[in-house]
């Protein structure tokens, strides 16, 4: 489904400016719709992010044949999504990303701008995984490193016998220390 989504929002809001979405999460906003937090870079390689909403809107007029055949084959509501960028920021002016606290199974975080802009997004994966990619493209776009506080490192950036693959690498060391657990528990511990 979220292929799908980021397909759609591709282009729909992306491709048309000649924007390439690289990275995009659901976050929970006051305001009613779907929202999204995207991270984008533009023609002139400017690495952005945005809260985009997304609605149920009508659609526009329909031909005669198409509405025959709508109505032939489904029962769709004559509604579909539009979407609207409602906060526009550039990476490099994020100076921190806080996660708040790393011990806990905690979705929420903060990016800090000239102003601190509180998220929520739905799951904790889904907060590391848009801190994965926004490392990533603060080191290839702007030059620098991003400031990061209360993440677990070992999330975001792999020892060096792994490889940044994202969530796959986590499941592999934590099957991995999980082996190791077993492995040790099984030695005879001498008595001496």
């Amino acid at each position: 489904m979220s292929s799908l989504l980021k397909e759609e929002m591709k282009r729909v809001l992306f491709r048309p400016e000649g924007q390439k979405l690289q990275e995009f999460i659901e976050i929970h906003e006051p305001v009613p719709g779907r929202h999204f937090l995207c991270v984008y870079v533009t023609k002139t390689k400017e690495v952005h992010l945005c809260v985009v909403r997304s609605q149920k809107s009508q659609k526009s007029q329909y031909s005669a044949s198409r509405k025959k055949l709508h109505s032939q084959f489904s029962q769709r509501s004559g509604l579909e999504d539009s979407y609207l960028r409602t906060e526009v920021w550039l990476l490099q002016d994020l100076a921190l990303l806080d996660g708040r606290d790393p011990d806990i199974d905690d979705p929420c975080f903060l990016m800090h701008f000239s102003t601190v802009r509180s998220v929520t997004a739905f799951s904790c994966g889904a907060k590391y995984s848009l801190a994965r990619a926004l490392v990533n493209l603060s080191e290839q776009h702007c030059g620098r490193p991003l400031t990061l506080v209360n993440y677990d490192m070992a999330y975001i950036k792999p020892s060096c016998v792994y490889s940044n693959r994202g969530d796959c690498v986590i499941v592999m060391q934590i099957c991995f220390y999980a082996a190791n657990l077993v492995c040790l528990s099984m030695c005879p511990v001498p008595l001496d």
